[in-house]
């Protein structure tokens, strides 16, 4: 028996490159809102007993999120025998504790609900805290894309490579890729006086007459990324390469990386992008192969360990 896989609206191009890795057809889905913006789900198929895999990015607009837990929620409560949520990017991710007074853990209440609506498994990529995967109480599966950035990396045919964490939270991140491109480590030091709003302070390490790349989880308004390749520029890098998961790319980000010193960008497909965003300098790179061999594997009740070896 084949598992069920169903995509919703956020990235349903995504959703069909696994479908085509596993060689199944998508199961049919309707979703489609009320005249007063309420989402209606329903799924056109018998799901009773199956093994339902439901793929959905939970990146801006809120309606995407909605769209997942209402699915999770139908799924269940028609004899699903395992509903898995498959979150390439998993949104919300950056409220991942109480920092300041009055706040929301928005990271641990999406746990909350991706389990009341009735996921019995997780799967996502790239997470923006890894400890988020302790705020669920069902099987969790949190895996990488950089199985498939390496890669791609690689055939940029780049040499005398440095690695620059554009922040201290990247720093492990950008480590474990310096160790499997045989290059150096820099860092930027980093504060932020408000929200999307980053200034660099120090770049640790050297960077001058190297080529640099600059590894990131993901890229939201690019102020990070963008201020990590002017001060590499500024310090004598040769060129400036980024390669970054979860292409967000909200507010100014487009115009930033356009007007930038970045060279190149890879970029993986875990969000959708529309055209008018996409410019020469992005590199487009799939990650839709590790998704569908995890869902087999899960499927077939096999150990997905395989998808972490680089």
């Amino acid at each position: 028996m084949k598992p069920k896989l169903f995509v919703g609206r956020s990235n349903p191009e995504f959703g069909q490159a696994v479908a085509d890795y596993l060689g199944i057809e998508l199961g049919k889905m309707t979703i489609k809102p009320f005249s007063d913006g309420e989402l209606w789900v329903r799924f056109d198929e018998n799901i009773r007993g199956e093994d339902v895999f439901i793929i959905q990015s939970t990146n801006p607009p809120s309606t995407n999120m909605m769209e997942l837990l209402l699915a999770l929620d139908a799924a269940k409560r028609a004899s699903a025998r395992r509903v898995t949520a498959v979150v390439p990017y998993y949104g919300y991710a950056r409220q991942d504790r109480k920092d300041q007074p009055r706040v929301p853990i928005s990271a641990k209440l999406f746990a909350d609900l991706f389990q009341t609506a009735g996921a019995d498994r997780v799967v996502s990529m790239d997470l923006h805290s890894s400890q988020i995967q302790g705020y669920f109480n069902i099987p969790f599966d949190h895996l990488y894309s950089k199985k498939v950035l390496v890669k791609a990396i690689k055939d940029l045919g780049l040499d005398n490579l440095v690695v620059l964490a554009p922040d201290i939270g990247s720093v492990p991140m950008s480590r474990s890729y310096a160790k499997l491109l045989d290059a150096t480590l820099a860092i930027i030091d980093k504060r932020r006086p408000g929200h999307n709003v980053a200034e660099v302070m120090h770049l640790i390490g050297k960077v001058g007459a190297k080529n640099v790349l600059i590894m990131d989880d993901m890229v939201d308004t690019a102020g990070t990324l963008v201020a990590a390749a002017h001060k590499a520029k500024e310090m004598g890098a040769l060129s400036v390469n980024a390669a970054v998961t979860h292409g967000v790319l909200s507010g100014p980000a487009i115009d930033r990386i356009k007007d930038s010193k970045i060279d190149r960008m890879l970029i993986t497909d875990t969000i959708h992008i529309p055209e008018d965003k996409w410019m020469d300098k992005m590199m487009h790179v799939s990650v839709a192969s590790v998704f569908g061999e995890a869902i087999k594997r899960i499927h077939d009740e096999e150990s997905i360990s395989i998808l972490f070896d680089v």
